[in-house]
């Protein structure tokens, strides 16, 4: 696995992808944050803290970890090069964590220059204080986030040839599971199904972090999606090699 892990983030550094996406990350999340005036417009906020950078980030990480992950497999079907990485004395499971950890890897990198965000939002406050205990509650949802998306990219690409089709899937289980659920449930017509469908939702065991809260329920959650859509990755692999 490790091999694997290694081999492709040198392959993503070594390609304009690694550092367009770390780049567009922390562009977007700027722009945003500090010069176009809205939801997210930290200067007119009212408060000391980075809630809108927590409620910005999964909407642009949806996109951004969905073009990482893309190329994953996908590549390695449409150039035949599958065949060469399973000649390797690697099992399954070693090629599929290898490849989701090395862009969940990337993803915890583009949280690094974020960090200039907590840094500025200081000065905002009065005292120059704030609450740190939210702050990296926040950033360990975040990084378990993008963990889930990661693994939901890797299960897209390992469906197609074309990275395009890996794309818009990825794009698309990413959003459902993000907001799609809590969406079906925000109608109040399933009854008493509407918050079994909130409590499907990532942004549900999120927004928990965001407000300081680490609950085990939420942390096994998000791992248990993460371990979901591996193990699909490595089933749908068996089936599609063998």
């Amino acid at each position: 696995m490790k091999s694997i892990y290694l081999k492709e983030l040198q392959q993503l550094f070594a390609s304009p992808i690694g550092y367009l996406s770390m780049g567009l990350f922390f562009v977007f999340n700027a722009l945003f944050l500090w010069f176009i005036e809205g939801n997210y417009y930290l200067p007119t906020y009212g408060f000391a803290d980075l809630y809108p950078f927590f409620n910005l980030a999964p909407w642009i990480l949806i996109f951004v970890i969905a073009a990482i992950g893309m190329k994953s497999f996908s590549d390695e079907f449409k150039t035949g090069t599958i065949e060469t990485l399973l000649t390797k004395p690697l099992a399954f499971k070693d090629i599929v964590f290898g490849k989701f950890l090395s862009i969940w890897t990337i993803g915890l990198l583009m949280l690094i220059p974020t960090l200039i965000y907590v840094y500025s939002i200081s000065h905002f406050s009065m005292d120059g204080s704030l609450d740190y205990k939210n702050i990296v509650s926040a950033y360990f949802g975040l990084f378990l986030l993008i963990g889930v998306m990661a693994a939901i990219a890797v299960f897209s690409s390992s469906l197609f040839d074309n990275q395009v089709n890996a794309f818009l899937t990825g794009l698309f289980l990413s959003f459902l599971f993000y907001f799609g659920f809590e969406g079906l449930g925000s109608f109040n017509l399933l009854g008493g199904l509407d918050l079994f469908f909130k409590k499907l939702s990532l942004d549900f065991h999120y927004q928990n972090m965001v407000k300081g809260l680490i609950k085990l329920s939420d942390i096994v959650y998000l791992l248990s999606i993460i371990v979901f859509f591996t193990s699909l990755t490595i089933y749908n692999l068996q089936k599609r090699i063998r």
